[in-house]
C-alpha cells in the first residue's frame, strides 16, 4: 500500500511530523519492518526543514517505534520497528528517578503483574521457556555470581517467567517495572551483610516459584512471588519512609 504524505503546518513542526507519522501507524498504512522515504525526500513532502524532521525521529527512536541506520544502500534510513521493552523501562526508570512515582506505588504495581504472571505461566508455559528460566536460576546459584550478575539474572528471570505467560504486554511492563528500581535493588544486594546467603535464599525462592510453575500450581506461584517481591523490595520501601 502506498504511503500518501502530505505537508504538515509550521508550527511545533517536529511534533507535527510526529502526528503525521503516527495517523500512518494508525491507519495502518505504516506498520513494522517498513521503511520511511529518505529524509532529503521525506521533508520537502511533508514540508518541514531536515533538522526538525530528524527531531521527529530521534523521538520515535527514544520510544521504541523506529531504528535509524546511518549510511547508504538498501539497509539505510529509518525503519520501523516494535521494541517498547528498553524504551518503557528507561522512561520508567527516569520519571521514578524524577518522583514521578513512590517505591510503594512500583512495589504495588510489581506485585499485581507479577501474581497475573506467574499464575497464567503456571497454566500457559511451555517447557523451553521454563528451561531458560532454570538455567538462569541456576547461574544464580554458582558460587562465584557477582552482585550485578545476580541482579541482571534476576530481572532476566522475572521477565521470562512474565514473557511465558502468553501476555506480550504484561511481560513488557513487567521489565519495565523491575528495570525501574534496578540501580536500588543493586544497591540493596550490594549492602548484604552475607551476601552468599542472602543470595542463596533469594535463588531459594526462585527455585521454588520455578518448581510451582512447572506443576501447575498458579495459586501458590503467585502467593509465592508477592512474598518474595515484598522481602527485597518492601524493605526499599522501609528504607525510605519519607516517599
Amino acid at each position: 500500500m502506498a504511503v500518501e504524505w502530505r505537508p504538515v503546518r509550521q508550527s511545533r513542526t517536529h511534533e507535527l511530523v510526529l502526528g503525521s507519522i503516527e495517523e500512518r501507524v494508525l491507519a495502518g498504512e505504516l506498520k513494522a519492518g517498513d521503511r520511511l522515504p529518505p529524509e532529503r525526500e521525506l521533508a520537502p513532502v511533508l514540508g518541514v526543514s531536515r533538522s526538525a524532521l530528524r527531531e521527529a525521529l530521534r523521538v520515535l527512536e527514544t520510544i521504541g517505534v523506529l531504528v535509524a541506520q546511518a549510511g547508504r544502500g538498501p539497509d539505510a534510513g529509518a525503519r520501523i520497528v516494535r521494541n517498547p521493552d528498553d524504551a518503557l523501562g528507561r522512561l520508567l526508570r527516569l520519571h521514578f528517578a524524577l518522583g514521578s512515582y513512590c517505591l510503594e506505588d512500583v512495589l504495588e504495581a510489581r506485585v499485581t503483574l507479577e501474581r497475573s504472571s506467574f499464575h497464567a505461566a503456571a497454566e500457559h508455559a511451555a517447557a523451553t521457556d521454563l528451561d531458560e528460566a532454570a538455567a538462569l536460576v541456576a547461574r544464580m546459584g554458582a558460587p562465584d555470581v557477582s552482585v550485578p550478575e545476580f541482579n541482571d539474572l534476576d530481572t532476566r528471570f522475572h521477565v521470562q517467567i512474565a514473557r511465558s505467560s502468553g501476555n506480550a504486554l504484561t511481560s513488557t511492563l513487567t521489565s519495565a517495572v523491575r528495570e525501574s528500581v534496578r540501580p536500588l535493588i543493586l544497591r540493596a544486594l550490594e549492602a548484604a551483610e552475607d551476601w552468599p546467603a542472602t543470595a542463596a535464599a533469594v535463588n531459594a525462592e526462585h527455585a521454588e516459584l520455578l518448581r510451582l510453575v512447572r506443576a501447575g500450581d498458579g495459586a501458590d506461584a503467585a502467593d509465592l512471588v508477592e512474598r518474595h517481591i515484598r522481602g527485597l523490595h518492601g524493605t526499599l520501601v522501609e528504607d525510605r519512609p519519607g516517599e
